[in-house]
Parts: structure tokens; C-alpha cells; sequence
């Protein structure tokens, strides 16, 4: 589709991002040290610090790809959401505390003081890669999106969203990454509640009450209830849901990271409370824009074009011909602003990772304040790059966009279940944790690539639902580990 945006919006685009830009000029001077930079010197509001959490959580894909499911089918992305809040409660009751009182910057130094050095450095070294990843798929997809908008070539757009997401990231630091969070969480939620509102008045509205075939299809469903774990079923769901969650919260540096820029332990749980509860509504209005469209396209007055044949393009549709001039301008901005709060979260997270696991730890462990400063914005610059990069080669190999995805699970297979490990506090011997990271990466393989087979190698094949892999390999872990313990408890002590 190639729809075009008028002056006024192209300006308010360009507007929104010459704030960043200025943010990130003001919020300069303020990170004067390497910590400051980091974790804003532990002096963020908890209110803000969950704002940040929460668009981290809410990159600009949900916000094409969350309504294009409810769209497609039904509300079952809810259960996503749902299983965020006892997650949040057990992160809050017992893994916030732990990591304040180690006073933890880099959540990978945590696994090299329970588990080892091997450990601190898989998880980290697979972290970064994992953002690489993510920077180039949001600067992608998005880019693709905005194209649909402005007659500028994709690898143009790209470049932009990429570099001022550099600039303002470089010069602010963390305190810069949450507060431009902040201001693009309110531009975010402030624009889905408009478009909310607006396909209300159209599908509730009498006579035609458009609503009413979104309940004749069931679009309000979660799902079917069946115990089957080869298809998206609620059961699935909480599976995934919960492994995810919990992956985020307690493994994943975007998210600790943010939660350790707070004065203190009860602030910290404050934020992630906020962040979660804002993102469980934030989730329902994204699913009940899908299920409207469905409604208000479904009617005589509204159709679709033949060339929107999917549910993730219904969206930039409605956005391109029913909203008016200067709103369609807010609600690009939006989707940039989802965009970039999950890429400067990366590039912030990658450089503190770099600098702390790896610069500070091997290379220059006592390195001036002035050499660590400049090695973090030195980092941000080169992950960023990295990104970019990236994402310019998915153009011409879309089909990389998958495969990246299967890869970075693999690296990621055995993050989850080393903390898990870690804040149980079991203790394996080295070749022990190895070897159970080594079955969870085998698990996850087989999960994602031994599929469909032919015969004879038909009983090899993976029938789970793709989606539950990750949460297969950590479980793979966690057993491997407990035969370990079990078989160390029944063998025979040296005397």
C-alpha cells in the first residue's frame, strides 16, 4: 500500500524528533559519570522508571501486530498480559530485593557470583547478540511501515530512526533513555486511546451496531481450552506467557536495568507494579482496535482495498484514510516512539553489558571515569551501528527476519534457566552447568528446526507449538540440573 501524509504531519514527525534530539543535548551535561549514565545515578521516580519498563515491553511491531492478531482471530494475546501480574508479584516479593542487596548494575555479574565466570559470560555475550536482533528487526519493520507513509526509500529511513535514536542515547545516557521513554509513553498511549475512541463511536453506534459481528465471531475468545500443546491454545499461552514474563523481568537488562535507576527497594517494585499494570489495559485496548476494525470493515459503508490481505496491514490503513490531518502526524509519531523506546533501551543495555562483563572485568579494570564514560557512548555508537547494519541486509533477505529469531532463541536457551538456578540457589560444578545448557540449546534446536520431516525421520519431528520452544529448553535445563544435584546427593562422599 503507499498512502502519502500532508505538511502537517511530515512537520509534527520531524518536530517530535528534533525533541529527542534536544533531550538528549539537555540530559548531556547531567551524565557526568559513568554510573550516572548507567542507572541515572539511582534518581529516577518510580513512576517514570515503569513508564520506561512498560514502552520497553511495547515495541512499535505490537503496535501493528497486536491489533493485526485480534484482527486475524481473537483476544488470546491477552493471556500474555494476564500472566505478567503474578510474575510481577514474585518478582517484587523475592528477586528485587536479592538483586538491591547485591547491588547489581549488570544482571549478568549476578550469575558469576552463584553460578561462575562461564556463566556471567554466556549470558552476556548472548544478551548482546540477542540485541543486535532486536535493533535491526524494530528499525526494520517499522521503517518498512513508515514507508507506506513518506515518499523516502527505506534504507533512508532506517538511517534516520537509527542515527537520532544514536544522538539522544549517546548524550543522555540512561536518564535520557527513561525520560524520552516517558514522553514517548504518553505520545503511545495517548494516541491508541484516541483511535480506541474513535472506532467506538463508529461500531457501537445505532443502527448498524458494527459490534455486534465481532460477538457473532467469537473475536472476544481466548482461545480454545484443550490440553494441546501443538497449537496456540490457552494452555500454551500461560506456558509462554509466564516463561516470558519471567525471562524479562529477572534476566533481561532492558528491564533490570531500568528498575535499578530508582532510590530504593520499595521503588523499584513500585515501578514494575506501574509497568505492568498499565500494560495489562494498554495490551486490551491494542486487541479491542483489532476486533473493531474487524467490526467497522465488516459493514456496507467500510471496506478494505484487495491489496490489505492480512491483519497486520488493516491498521496502517485506518491510520492512512480515516484519521484526519495532524492526528495521522501523532499517531506516526507514536509508532516511531514505540520504535525508539525499545531501540535506546538496547543500545543503553548493550553498553552497560560491554563496559561492566567485559571492558571493566578483562580489559581495563581500572580504567578513569573519563575512559568509562567514553567507552559506554563509544559502545552505544558501535552497537547501534551494528543495528543498522543489520537491518539494511534484511531488506533484501526478509526471510532472515525468521531465521534471526530461531538463532536468537538458541542463544538465549539457557539465560532463563541459569537464574532460576542461581536465585535457588543450586550449585553445579562447571561441566555440569555446561552440559545443562548444552541440553537446553539441543531442546531448542530441535524445537525449531526438525519440523515437518518426512519419512523416515518423521517421529523426530517437533509437533509443540513454536512459541513454547524457550519454555521447553529451560525446563530441559532444570530437569538436567536436578538429576545433577539428585545423582551428587547419592553418590558416596570422599572420606
Amino acid at each position: 500500500m503507499d498512502y502519502q501524509l500532508g505538511t502537517l504531519d511530515i512537520s509534527i514527525i520531524v518536530l517530535y524528533a528534533l525533541v529527542l534530539v534536544a533531550m538528549g543535548v539537555y540530559f548531556f551535561k547531567r551524565s557526568s559519570s559513568s554510573e550516572h549514565f548507567m542507572v541515572a545515578g539511582r534518581g529516577v521516580p518510580s513512576w517514570a522508571a515503569g513508564l520506561a519498563v512498560m514502552s520497553t515491553y511495547t515495541s512499535s511491531i505490537s503496535y501493528i501486530a497486536v491489533p493485526g492478531k485480534a484482527f486475524d482471530g481473537n483476544w488470546h494475546p491477552l493471556i500474555f498480559a494476564l500472566t505478567a501480574i503474578p510474575v510481577t508479584w514474585f518478582v517484587a516479593q523475592y528477586v528485587i530485593p536479592h538483586y538491591r542487596k547485591h547491588k547489581i548494575i549488570s544482571v549478568y555479574n549476578y550469575l558469576e557470583q552463584k553460578v561462575g565466570a562461564w556463566g556471567r559470560n554466556y549470558a552476556a555475550f548472548s544478551f548482546l547478540l540477542f540485541m543486535i536482533g532486536r535493533v535491526a528487526v524494530i528499525l526494520y519493520l517499522s521503517s518498512l511501515l513508515l514507508t507506506s507513509f513518506i515518499q523516502v526509500d527505506i534504507e533512508t529511513v532506517i538511517l534516520i530512526i537509527g542515527v537520532v535514536t544514536i544522538i539522544y542515547t549517546l548524550m543522555g545516557g540512561m536518564e535520557a533513555v527513561i525520560w524520552t521513554d516517558v514522553m514517548q509513553s504518553i505520545i503511545m498511549v495517548g494516541g491508541i486511546i484516541f483511535v480506541g475512541y474513535l472506532l467506538t463511536s463508529e461500531v457501537f453506534a445505532q443502527p448498524d451496531y458494527l459490534i455486534q459481528r465481532a460477538f457473532d465471531e467469537n473475536k472476544f475468545s481466548l482461545g480454545e481450552s484443550d490440553f494441546s500443546f501443538s497449537s496456540r491454545t490457552i494452555w500454551v499461552m500461560i506456558i509462554y506467557g509466564i516463561t516470558e514474563n519471567i525471562r524479562n523481568l529477572i534476566a533481561d537488562q532492558n528491564y533490570t536495568q531500568k528498575y535499578s535507576s530508582v532510590a530504593t527497594t520499595k521503588e523499584a517494585k513500585k515501578s514494575v507494579w506501574f509497568a505492568m499494570l498499565l500494560y495489562l489495559p494498554l495490551t486490551a485496548i491494542f486487541l479491542y482496535i483489532g476486533t473493531a476494525l474487524f467490526a467497522y470493515y465488516g459493514g456496507d459503508v467500510h471496506s478494505l482495498p484487495d491489496a490489505v490481505t492480512k491483519g497486520d496491514q488493516v491498521f496502517p490503513h485506518f491510520i492512512a484514510q480515516e484519521l484526519p490531518v495532524g492526528i495521522k502526524g501523532l499517531i506516526i509519531a507514536a509508532i516511531m516512539a514505540a520504535s525508539m523506546s525499545t531501540v535506546d533501551s538496547a543500545l543503553n543495555s548493550s553498553a552497560t553489558v560491554l563496559f561492566i562483563d567485559f571492558y571493566k572485568k578483562y580489559i581495563k579494570p581500572d580504567a578513569t571515569e573519563k575512559r568509562s564514560l567514553g567507552f559506554l557512548r563509544g559502545a552505544t555508537v558501535i552497537w547501534g551501528v551494528f543495528g543498522i547494519f543489520f537491518a539494511l541486509l534484511m531488506i533484501n533477505a526478509k526471510s532472515a527476519l525468521d531465521v534471526w529469531w530461531q538463532i536468537s532463541g538458541i542463544f538465549g536457551g539457557g539465560i532463563l534457566g541459569l537464574f532460576l538456578l542461581a536465585l535457588s540457589g543450586v550449585k553445579l560444578k562447571k561441566w555440569q552447568g555446561i552440559t545443562a545448557v548444552g541440553f537446553s540449546i539441543l531442546l531448542i534446536v530441535w524445537g525449531t528446526f526438525l519440523r515437518d520431516l518426512g519419512a523416515p525421520y518423521e517421529w523426530l519431528s517437533c509437533q509443540l507449538d513454536p512459541i513454547i520452544v524457550g519454555a521447553v529448553g529451560t525446563a530441559g535445563l532444570l530437569v538436567m540440573a536436578g538429576i545433577f544435584v539428585l545423582l551428587g546427593k547419592s553418590s558416596p562422599k570422599d572420606d
